[in-house]
């Protein structure tokens, strides 16, 4: 393998520039998400498996510090904060939190703590000879990131708040449907790219999941288009799906009866399951039928199965959205090229806080036709999150992936409305566990060719 050209001093002092502004770009992102939300209800807890919502406005503090500071020679502050906020809760499996609000400091106290890490995180890293510390562009990026997942996890949070709980911001314009009709395109054999390289330099980060880049061979299969729509899975909900048990795993079936779950978790029920709304982030609407369906990783696998189709692999994901019909035309890095993301491409970056209709972004297709693989909702895959073969997972922070590699998690790949553009690359892996009803999530069946 080609190892990267050196980085000279100057091309690290740009790099080093441009992830300090990013740091306050993301910053500045966490704190308007947290001003849609009512004073009085940042004790609130959205999700009963998960912290109420002033933990996570001291975790993305604590958490940079907590990563930064030993590499930066900063001592602690206030300990205490730094422990409290340190680490949020996967949310399955076990009981459910019983912390009251009295248990958790005052705004003033949270706020002033954020002010003081801010700073001093900012006056170290601000330092002459900073830019040339080893490792500490990685430390950033890794930051960097958390902080843009948690504002797609605050959004799906705050999504499952009553509408009186926050502050409508100004909404843009909904996307007009293009009117699309479900269809399957065949993607023959070929090679699929998973991961990513080591050697790629310092623009070339990556989780410790998404290394070793490695090669698999994928038989030719099936794909939908497009992603499954609230009209098709409408269709599965009347034809009685949620109670044929032949459609769903042991431990799926035991979920639906436990949780009384009968439809998806964004889906409110109107006079006698006769009609239906959608659960949009400040409003309640009609149903909208060509939007991307948004249901947990147990109902998109008992939607597959009645349709007599699968979830496809993560190798099929990649093969669909990358590759290419003459298979010497090499991968794509995004479905449509090479070129960076942008607003054309699709519903992604935060752009809006719902969903488009399926088919609204043409000029994001993959070189099979495929739309929609990147942006308008996560997509579950088959696959069990696992590592890939060399995986060494981060000496500063060992336990992010693997401590997921338990079995128990699916991976999903592309990204939702609010997945920031750093994250779109095409080696990003996310995962959930399957009966975790509540993230922006989709799906499309592929079938197996011949």
């Amino acid at each position: 393998m080609a190892t990267a050209a050196p980085v000279t001093g100057i091309e690290r002092q740009r790099i080093f520039r441009q992830l300090l502004e990013q740091v306050t770009a993301s910053r500045a992102a966490t704190d308007a998400l947290f001003k849609i939300v009512r004073p009085e209800a940042l004790y609130d807890r959205p999700i009963a498996e998960r912290h109420r919502t002033v933990f996570y406005i001291g975790h993305l503090e604590a958490f940079d510090l907590n990563l930064l500071g030993p590499a930066l020679g900063l001592k602690p502050f206030q300990p205490e904060f730094d422990r409290l906020f340190a680490f949020g809760i996967d949310p399955v499996g076990g009981g459910l939190p019983q912390d009251q609000p009295s248990d958790w400091p005052g705004l003033e106290q949270v706020a002033a703590y954020v002010r003081r890490v801010r700073t001093s995180l900012d006056d170290y890293l601000a330092r002459p000879g900073m830019a040339a510390e080893p490792g500490m562009a990685t430390l950033l990026q890794v930051a960097i990131e958390h902080r843009w997942m948690h504002a797609e996890t605050l959004a799906y949070m705050f999504h499952q708040l009553p509408l009186e709980r926050k502050i409508a911001p100004t909404e843009p314009a909904q996307t007009e449907s293009r009117g699309v009709t479900p269809r399957m395109v065949e993607i023959p054999p070929g090679a699929a790219t998973l991961g990513r390289p080591r050697a790629k330099g310092e623009e070339g980060f990556g989780w410790d999941n998404e290394f070793e880049a490695h090669t698999v061979e994928v038989p030719g299969f099936g794909i939908d288009v497009y992603n499954v729509t609230n009209r098709q899975f409408l269709e599965f909900v009347r034809a009685g799906g949620y109670s044929e048990k032949s459609l769903w795993s042991p431990a799926d079936w035991q979920w639906l009866q436990s949780e009384g779950v009968r439809h998806p978790r964004f889906w409110v029920a109107k006079g006698n399951g006769k009609e239906w709304s959608w659960r949009a982030m400040f409003s309640e609407r009609p149903l909208p039928l060509d939007w991307p369906v948004y249901v947990s990783h147990a109902e998109a696998s008992a939607y597959a199965r009645w349709q007599g189709q699968a979830l496809p692999t993560e190798a099929q994901f990649h093969r669909a959205a990358y590759g290419s019909p003459n298979g010497q035309a090499g991968e794509r890095e995004y479905p449509w090229g090479d070129q960076l993301p942008s607003e054309s491409r699709g519903n992604f970056d935060f752009q809006g806080w719902d969903p488009a209709p399926a088919g609204s972004y043409p000029a994001g297709r993959s070189a099979f036709g495929v739309e929609d693989l990147v942006g308008n909702g996560w997509e579950w895959t088959a696959t069990v999150f696992a590592p890939f073969p060399g995986f060494q997972p981060f000496p500063f922070y060992p336990g992010y992936s693997a401590n997921f590699f338990d079995g128990e998690h699916y991976l999903m790949k592309g990204g939702s409305s609010r997945t920031a553009a750093c994250m779109l690359r095409r080696s990003f892996r996310n995962w959930f566990q399957p009966h975790y009803p509540f993230v922006y999530a989709t799906f499309r069946c592929v079938t197996v060719s011949g």
